[in-house]
């Protein structure tokens, strides 16, 4: 049978206010409104849940079995209406993130916004490629994750990660030959890392892939063709780090969640809260990085 949620409303407030009268001033009702719900609800329920005394109301044993239910499925009606409430916030939102931040957990987290946020449209830019940070300050991105060195750059740091030399397990380089490299074309902050290190070194190198996006240069790297700089995190099964090389060693990052100067729309500010949200708590939307 179906419980009309007012009726369980009547029942609940009877039982915490220890009568009718104090329950009829919570609900803004009349006494013998709240009388009639209750004599509803026990003629549903075809049995009685209160013992009426001359000094107070007192649950029967159905009732008190009623009372625990009625206040749960109260509870899961509150919860689903907050979940499902139609969202004020509206706009567009302009965000931009690397594609070895989040990988696969990207669409799930988006789509999660989507579901709370109906009336926003998303645009986002996903690159290993792109200068995010440039396309803050252009006002081109309304917020970007942008990775950077420990330190240079303001805004909430949402991940900190170890550079490696990395390449395929049957990947086969003598030092003193030229290293082949699969790496993004420029401007990729991960390429410019890559770069920097080996210009202070007496290391010669060579493009011999290049992708833009992440799946293109860990498959190069897999097959062997090429050796690349690598966030430790996302050494797959099959990679090897490069150690006793004489390769150069390689900086650890952070990546940093930052926004684009002036007002920020509050459509924004709720995509930005649920992307540190989920850096925070690591949620499981899918592999990190």
């Amino acid at each position: 049978m179906d419980f009309d949620p007012a009726l369980l409303r009547a029942f609940i407030a009877v039982q915490d206010a220890g009568g009718f009268t104090r329950a009829a001033q919570r609900l803004h009702l009349t006494q013998s409104a709240v009388s009639h719900q209750i004599r509803r609800l026990e003629e549903q329920v075809g049995r009685p849940l209160l013992h009426r005394t001359t000094r107070k109301l007192v649950l029967t044993e159905d009732g008190e079995e009623f009372l625990r239910h009625a206040e749960q499925i109260l509870r899961a009606q509150e919860a689903l209406t907050r979940r499902f409430r139609p969202s004020s916030v509206s706009g567009v939102v302009r965000f931009g993130v690397p594609e070895n931040f989040m990988g696969d957990r990207l669409p799930l987290l988006l789509r999660r916004f989507a579901r709370g946020y109906p009336a926003v449209r998303l645009e986002v830019a996903v690159s290993v490629c792109l200068d995010l940070r440039a396309k803050i300050e252009a006002g081109e991105l309304d917020l970007a994750v942008v990775m950077a060195r420990p330190g240079e750059t303001d805004g909430t740091v949402l991940r900190r990660t170890q550079f490696v030399w990395a390449a395929a397990e049957s990947f086969d380089w003598t030092p003193g030959d030229s290293l082949p490299l699969a790496l993004a074309p420029p401007p990729c902050p991960c390429r410019a890392i890559a770069v920097d290190a080996l210009a202070g070194s007496d290391i010669e190198w060579h493009v011999a892939f290049t992708s833009g996006n992440q799946h293109g240069l860990r498959a190069a790297v897999l097959a062997g063709l090429a050796a690349s700089n690598i966030a430790h995190d996302d050494l797959e099964p099959g990679m090897k780090i490069l150690d006793g090389h004489g390769l150069p060693p390689l900086p650890e990052v952070e990546f940093s969640l930052i926004w684009r100067s002036g007002a920020v729309m509050p459509c924004a500010r709720e995509l930005g809260r649920l992307v540190i949200e989920a850096a925070d708590t690591r949620l499981p939307l899918a592999r990190a990085g």
